[in-house]
């Protein structure tokens, strides 16, 4: 069970270290299946990530020198390391970088990378939604909303949200009725002048 299961959520700001190791497609791949799926050997993670194992364990170790993941030896072997998320999700401000252009670099990459993933997410979402249940068709959505708004309250509203949503992870439980992993996408950023 991860701590997110038991209701515990772990968060860490991020520092310029850990952004910059994040900063490559299979480190970020390993750490989202690490939080997703719990802990992991390194083999089992080559297998269900499509990579091997020597790329698998060489990125693994990356993650674990800046504190994203940790070794579980009460679960390894002499042959089979098992590792898990040091922590639930990560946060930080793209202001937090700015004396630093190599994390800038970084951060705009996991950024683009980001929103690569988020557009994946609901294209298979589109193509395999008929597949679903109608309680799951009607509970699922996608919307937009256009505000008027100032990046104080706008920061204010985004926190709000993120308080919201933390409730509901430390509430969720694995036996609730047809339970199961639901991806929550949210992005608020300026518009471009447009006509609605």
């Amino acid at each position: 069970m991860t701590n997110q299961q038991s209701g515990k959520v772990r968060s860490v700001r991020l520092d310029h270290r850990q952004i910059r190791v994040l900063a490559q497609p299979l480190r970020m791949r390993l750490l989202g299946a690490l939080r997703t799926n719990g802990p992991a050997t390194a083999t089992s993670l080559a297998v269900a990530l499509g990579t091997n194992t020597g790329a698998t364990s060489y990125h693994l170790r990356q993650l674990a020198e800046v504190g994203l993941v940790a070794e579980e030896p009460d679960r390894g072997t002499a042959r089979q390391r098992w590792w898990r998320a040091a922590h639930d999700t990560s946060s930080w401000d793209p202001s937090d970088y700015d004396d630093d252009p190599d994390t800038q670099a970084a951060v705009e990459w996991m950024q683009v990378e980001h929103v690569r993933w988020m557009t994946e997410q609901a294209e298979r979402w589109l193509t395999e939604r008929a597949t679903y249940s109608p309680q799951w068709r009607d509970a699922a959505g996608m919307s937009d909303a256009f505000l008027v708004i100032g990046p104080a309250r706008l920061a204010a509203l985004n926190q709000e949200i993120s308080q919201l949503v933390l409730r509901y992870r430390e509430a969720s439980t694995p036996d609730e009725a047809d339970a199961r992993p639901v991806n929550l996408i949210h992005a608020a950023f300026p518009a471009q002048e447009q006509v609605r």
